[in-house]
């Protein structure tokens, strides 16, 4: 179906109001519903969020409403668990959507405005006189290590002696960015669909000219159609082929292609994608490959055929490894494990996704890196999240006198009590062009 038909299965993309109006919806519910566990299971009390505007905590975006492009001023969002929920506070010089407003600049006019908005941090603190303070520094996430020096240094000094009582929130930055509402997942299956399609047409002779056009024309191509279509890529699109004649070479530990990117695309050659797009505040992540045919050809070489029939597989294994309650790391050793018993030369790096295209959760190995992952590969894989199943095999093609081909995938799936769930299906067939 072309992407301008009606489409009444397409929820995406939504005209900006709408769209504002599903994340905000959506906040309220993490708040209620989300938030109450994720920091029971932290063992935080009271999680503060500060960030100041342009150099705002990368947290903040997710409890700002989808008005909100950036913080104003300084914006301090003061989060506390009780037995009825949790309260969700705004010590900020502006109303911040379903935050309670917690201080004006005019409540005590007798001290300058930065000092009278931290000394309302200091008596929301006292008056909740939590346990554990949360705040975001991390080691092992970048994105849960939004607080600056700066901030850092504020919140320390005026709080006072509860300063003693702040620690590290990693565990809840991560839990809060990975956990996704049964909503959020629907929308991830839509926003899917649109990437597979955008795709499918840039693989078809609407696009490719073959013999003329380029991987780089592609690429751009894709973009331009996100935009145009009201999506915007979190990364530049990439296009990529693989030609027999023209081996791989090996780099940082592992076998990429070479042709160059720019490289017209011919007939023979095995085109590959790189996607990812957002929209209502997620992320997808997509990787696909096509075949341009020869003269003759109904169909891609079997050789090909049996390369992305071997990277299905070794999807099937790495699903399969990905369970509730293991490492990242421990899900790669067990992945790389099954792979060699099958006699499959694999590599495995997924990763998690979501609000963030490389999200913060377990890291299931790098693609130059496969062994494990110090520190986020070590986080433990939970329910309802999100990940890019992300994956390249290496299979000799005798059409192409025994040249190795790189068969790398990636496909949006979704890990609830239920399973595992591809959002939108996975490539079983190349397609043909």
């Amino acid at each position: 179906m072309p992407l301008d038909a009606p489409d009444p299965t397409r929820t995406v993309p939504l005209p900006l109001r709408e769209q504002a109006d599903v994340r905000d919806r959506w906040l309220t519910q993490r708040l209620l519903d989300l938030l109450p566990e994720l920091m029971d299971r932290a063992d935080i009390d009271l999680w503060l969020v500060i960030g100041r505007e342009y150099n705002e905590d990368p947290v903040l975006a997710t409890l700002l409403p989808a008005t909100w492009l950036s913080a104003r001023r300084r914006t301090i969002l003061v989060l506390h668990r009780s037995d009825d929920g949790v309260t969700a506070a705004a010590v900020s010089p502006y109303a911040v959507g379903q935050f309670l407003p917690a201080w004006s600049p005019g409540d005590e006019p007798a001290l300058p405005a930065e000092q009278s908005q931290w000394a309302a941090v200091r008596r929301i603190v006292e008056q909740a006189d939590p346990r554990r303070i949360g705040i975001d520094v991390s080691a092992s996430f970048a994105l849960a290590d939004g607080l600056s020096h700066t901030e850092h240094g504020q919140v320390t000094a005026a709080l006072g002696p509860y300063a003693e009582r702040l620690v590290p929130a990693e565990d809840l930055v991560v839990s809060w960015l990975e956990t996704r509402l049964p909503e959020e997942i629907a929308a991830l299956r839509a926003l899917n669909r649109l990437a597979h399609a955008v795709i499918a047409e840039a693989f078809s002779p609407a696009v490719i000219r073959v013999g003329t056009t380029t991987a780089l024309d592609v690429a751009w191509w894709i973009r331009q159609r996100f935009h145009d279509l009201g999506v915007e890529p979190w990364f530049h699109p990439s296009v990529g082929l693989q030609r027999a004649g023209v081996p791989l070479a090996p780099e940082r530990g592992t076998l990429l292609p070479t042709v160059p990117y720019d490289a017209v695309i011919q007939p023979g050659d095995l085109v590959h994608c790189d996607v990812g797009l957002a929209s209502l505040g997620l992320k997808t992540d997509t990787q696909r490959n096509g075949y341009v045919l020869r003269a003759g050809e109904a169909g891609a070489p079997a050789g090909l055929q049996a390369a992305l029939r071997t990277g299905n597989r070794m999807q099937d294994l790495t699903t399969e490894a990905l369970t509730i309650g293991r490492t990242g790391n421990e899900v790669l050793a067990a992945a790389r494990a099954a792979a060699a018993e099958a006699g499959i030369d694999a590599d495995v790096y997924s990763h998690p996704l979501g609000v963030h295209g490389h999200g913060a959760g377990p890291a299931i190995g790098q693609w130059d890196e496969q062994r494990c992952v110090p520190r986020a590969g070590d986080y433990p894989v939970h329910a309802d999240t999100a990940y890019a199943l992300e994956l390249a095999v290496r299979r000799p093609v005798p059409e192409w006198g025994g040249q190795c081909v790189r068969m790398a995938l990636e496909e949006g799936i979704a890990l609830t009590a239920g399973g595992i769930e591809y959002l939108d299906g996975r490539q079983t067939e190349l397609i043909l062009i």
